[in-house]
């Protein structure tokens, strides 16, 4: 018997929990449960960050979390609650499959069986902002190497064990040379190691718009994290419907499932909500925990009520369906089910051995880290570049004043009357012919001639090179 923790949420999710453990227990599944409170109620009772110690304390010591939705209030600061699980127990890998269950939900992609799996942890979801000046606010967006290894692995070794035939690769790297470059460079390395499985890349704008419009080109695909929340949406709503779809947090010690979709406070207690999303979220905690027989009797059951058209308010279509159900009423109706096959929707056959495996992350040998110069951010409402790049050109001490940019676009030297600029100026300082060596020292020393000008220095940012290579990127224009 295998313990694990469950939360009920909030809006539907007591509804839609209670409908999943009811088809769990029926169908046996070996499993027992210890409940934790999170969410709203926590939130509004002082704690801010949406979940108590206990709950922290039950979690890591099960392993196993199934959760309903949550909802984070508005407004005072408020962090999401599910951010803040994937990233405190290392939940790297978010696996949504989207596949359509035509003719008996609509669907314009009668063919599409998609799975996305999407980097947990990292991106701009780190959530780390500043505000700069009085115009300009700050996201940080930030990929690592250990994270892009472990992701596109994971992709692999998902496509290999359920006999998936490619792995696509979605980014921008056209314009974010350094980060979203180094998701799909990592990405060409791993590959090489899976030769008998099909890879390929996209840019992202594209390739969210030929997932919606022919999603039968692609098998698994593996994204950064801002760009696998839209797509992964994008792709269980155009399959038929995102209350449907559920999805895993996989990671190194703790795993988490879920249904994809929201709290849904504008139906909660009108018991009309439709458990699928969190049902299949369980099925895959299943499939994790090794209980594969289990996972496949709920999940052949669950596509027969489908096919037979008993279905919940959100999918019910005059014509297509036969009985509108309500909660309870679709949970009892799988129950009904469970030990038969569908006869039109694909039977599943899980292998009963199947697990994933990846391997630990290994540091390389570090590269030869050389300081060249400082990116120095100025808050400054003065009359233009020139101006700015005269009064900077006074703090210069072996570090020289190269190049200015606003939004990201060189304004200096040579820059263009027409180009728009707001109070934030991003000046770069690079080692002179005479400075042998940059120090921290000279940026420091640089810092306090700046100051000295009367300029707000806002932020920096040493500028390296790694093995010779450039380490920063160049201003849009230079």
């Amino acid at each position: 018997m295998k313990k694990i923790t469950i939360a009920k949420g909030d809006g539907i999710g007591p509804e839609i929990m209670d409908a999943t453990l009811k088809i769990l227990t029926a169908a046996k599944a070996p499993i027992e449960w210890d409940e934790v409170a999170i969410g709203e109620q926590v939130y509004l009772s002082g704690n801010t960050t949406g979940i108590p110690q206990e709950a922290w304390d039950t979690i890591r010591r099960n392993k196993i979390f199934l959760k309903a939705p949550i909802t984070t209030p508005q407004g005072k600061g408020y962090k999401s609650l599910n951010v803040t699980l994937r990233k405190t127990l290392g939940l790297f890998a978010n696996v949504r499959p989207c596949n359509s269950f035509s003719p008996y939900i609509a669907t314009k992609h009668p063919d599409m069986d998609v799975v996305i799996v999407r980097e947990n942890e990292e991106d701009l979801y780190a959530g780390i902002e500043h505000r700069q000046t009085d115009e300009v606010y700050q996201c940080l967006k930030l990929i690592t190497r250990p994270g892009c290894e472990k992701i596109v692995r994971y992709a692999f070794e998902y496509a290999k064990l359920y006999n998936r035939k490619k792995v696509s690769c979605f980014v921008k790297d056209n314009i974010m040379k350094l980060t979203d470059g180094l998701f799909h460079t990592v990405f060409k390395e791993i590959a090489k190691e899976y030769p008998e499985i099909e890879s390929d890349s996209w840019i992202v704008d594209i390739a969210a718009a030929k997932i919606a419009n022919e999603p039968e080109l692609f098998d698994v695909v593996v994204l950064p994290n801002l760009y696998g929340d839209i797509v992964s949406d994008i792709t269980a709503e155009i399959s038929g419907s995102v209350g449907l779809a559920g999805s895993s947090n996989i990671g190194e010690e703790c795993s988490m499932f879920e249904a994809i979709h929201g709290s849904a406070p504008l139906i909660a207690g009108k018991k009309i909500a439709n458990p699928s999303g969190l049902l299949r979220g369980a099925i895959m905690m299943l499939n994790h925990i090794g209980e594969q027989e289990v996972a496949m009797k709920i999940k052949n059951a669950w596509s027969c009520a489908i096919e037979e058209g008993i279905h919940t308010a959100d999918i019910y279509k005059e014509g297509t369906s036969k009985r509108l159900v309500n909660t309870m009423e679709f949970a009892d109706a799988v129950i009904v089910r469970l030990g038969q096959k569908p006869q039109q929707l694909p039977e599943v056959q899980y292998d009963t051995n199947a697990k994933i495996t990846i391997k630990k992350y290994e540091r390389p040998v570090p590269q030869a880290k050389n300081l060249v110069g400082v990116d120095v951010f100025i808050d400054w409402r003065g009359k233009g570049a020139n101006q700015l790049a005269e009064e900077l050109s006074k703090a210069n001490n072996g570090l020289e004043l190269k190049m200015i940019t606003n939004r990201g676009v060189k304004v200096w030297p040579n820059g263009f009357e027409e180009t728009f600029c707001t109070d934030h100026w991003r000046c770069r300082f690079e080692k002179s012919a005479e400075l042998e060596q940059v120090s921290n020292k000279n940026v420091v020393h640089l810092l306090g001639n700046i100051g000295n000008e009367n300029l707000d220095a806002i932020k920096t940012e040493n500028l390296y090179e790694f093995d010779g290579q450039l380490g920063y990127s160049l201003g849009q224009g230079q």
